[in-house]
């Protein structure tokens, strides 16, 4: 069964401060803070190196921070005496598969099945529902040796999600994938979603941390900033709108000004507007133009990427992201 959240609040996972450190060098993570609810998919972003890693082994409770707390699901991961039932509401997927090669796949899934207290007669109904999901139930009993890593990957999370756990937390779940297996997978991480559980994952695909996350938090050791990808564009960029003018002219741009735009420039047939409150503003100055005779073909926003917020805040830390 779905291992109950607590009825206080929505929070699955609350990091306070984390920090850890290794063999007494600089902070891997440093002072991390940051709450993650019931029913989100939230991804950690940040270059090689940044502590994506380290972080999600602590939220698992894998590792110790150095200083800080994790509570999951309102229990606190330094208590030893409940750590088995911390592992048992998460279902974890490493950066490494972490499979038993020479096992079939089938007997991959009911040995980890074991391992939770899952009754045989669950593991296989279990194991037919995401194999089948999948696409791989008809191979179930060959062995992960000959499988691509494509197929591995799709064992690996339906491994994790095999004891039917609220939360996941995936290390890199799409990396190295063909395209049909990544999507086949980014589907199941939708679903899960809908399904009400909570996921936890790290990338570097930006396209798919935009795509797939309800928040995201950018991290280098600590943490750079924390919000939906669409109110992180806002607050790192202007809104930037594009007016197609059938015959454009400087005077575009005079009344685009004086109607509040910020920046108002003409490019070959298009003027270009850096525009605060466009909602309310943009109604107005396209009504000025018409008025005073210019025909507009079009307007369009342009649209941000995650890709662009996660570049700009890695510059202005003085890193190239990778």
């Amino acid at each position: 069964m779905l291992a109950s959240l607590p009825s206080r609040s929505e929070e699955v996972i609350v990091a306070s401060e984390l920090t850890r450190s290794y063999r007494g060098g600089p902070p891997a993570v440093e002072r991390l803070s940051l709450t993650i609810r019931r029913g989100e998919v939230f991804a950690l972003l940040g270059p090689n190196g940044a502590g994506k890693t380290t972080t999600l082994r602590m939220l698992s409770a894998l590792i110790e921070p150095t200083e800080g707390r994790v509570e999951v699901l309102g229990i606190d991961t330094r208590d030893q005496r409940r750590i088995d039932e911390i592992h048992n509401s998460l279902g974890i997927l490493p950066e490494v598969a972490g499979l038993y090669e020479s096992l079939t796949a089938y007997r991959n899934l009911q040995f980890f099945g074991r391992l939770h207290g899952l009754s045989d007669s669950t593991i296989a109904d279990r194991a037919r529902t995401l194999l089948t999901a999948f696409g791989i139930w008809d191979r179930r009993d060959e062995k992960i040796e000959t499988f691509s890593k494509g197929m591995k990957q799709k064992v690996a999370v339906a491994r994790a999600v095999l004891h039917d756990p609220p939360c996941l937390i995936l290390d890199e779940p799409v990396s190295g994938l063909d395209p049909e297996a990544a999507k086949t997978l980014r589907d199941f991480i939708l679903e899960q979603r809908r399904l009400g559980k909570t996921i936890v994952l790290s990338t570097h695909n930006l396209d798919d941390a935009d795509r797939l996350s309800d928040r995201v938090a950018i991290l280098r050791s600590r943490l750079l900033a924390l919000d939906t990808p669409a109110r992180l564009k806002e607050r790192l960029f202007d809104r930037v709108v594009v007016v197609d003018l059938a015959r454009p002219d400087d005077g575009a741009a005079t009344i685009a000004r004086a109607a509040g735009a910020q920046q108002a420039r003409v490019e070959g047939r298009r003027l270009i507007l850096e525009l605060e409150n466009a909602e309310e503003r943009l109604p107005d100055l396209v009504e000025r133009l018409v008025r005073s005779g210019y025909r507009i073909i079009y307007v369009q926003p342009v649209v941000r990427t995650l890709e662009e917020v996660y570049l700009k805040l890695l510059e202005s830390e003085g890193v190239a992201g990778g």
